[in-house]
């Protein structure tokens, strides 16, 4: 084999799992974009995040929400996520942060996942996603849960804060969901 066929047939295959990493994402019903840092910091700060909260990201990416809750609050943190691979890369971030013992990261449908023991709920999804997660918010959160939802809004729903810079929307179970 040619050295210049050797390295077409990489590229093409590079590119290949590239695509279908990205389209991976579309098809479980979100893509992927990292939240900035600065706005994963005012998700939790909207949210009052303490110690004795449990905070479940929902489409948890690359970790950096569940990371960040339990490094700054000290809180326990899960985060639900379909895509293995982003799966792998938050275990490998977790290990490294050495945070293991305060968080979780669960490989799976967040429509599948039980997330009851959750205090706060954080979300970047869209918009579709959010409404279609309306029911099993309110079946399984407990009243007083609060619910962060970047960018999108939840439909018939009041937000107890709003951030209309960063576009961040604060929800309390039980207050104007019913």
């Amino acid at each position: 084999m040619s050295t210049a066929l050797f390295i077409f047939l990489v590229a093409i295959s590079t590119l290949a799992i590239v695509l279908i990493w990205i389209f991976w994402s579309f098809a479980l019903g979100a893509g992927w974009e990292p939240t900035s840092r600065r706005v994963v910091n005012k998700m939790l700060e909207m949210a009052e995040v303490n110690s004795d909260d449990v905070v479940y990201d929902l489409g948890s990416g690359d970790g950096r929400i569940v990371i960040e809750a339990a490094k700054r609050y000290n809180s326990r943190a899960v985060g639900i996520e379909a895509d293995p691979i982003r799966v792998l890369w938050s275990l490998i971030m977790i290990r490294i942060s050495r945070l293991q013992n305060n968080v979780k990261i669960k490989w799976g449908n967040i429509f599948n996942e039980n997330i009851n023991e959750a205090t706060v709920v954080t979300l970047f999804l869209w918009k579709n996603i959010n409404q279609k997660l309306k029911p099993k918010l309110l079946n399984e959160l407990k009243p007083g849960t609060r619910v962060v939802s970047y960018i999108w809004t939840f439909e018939g729903w009041e937000p107890s804060k709003t951030d209309n810079y960063e576009n961040i929307y604060l929800y309390i179970i039980g207050e104007s969901d019913r």
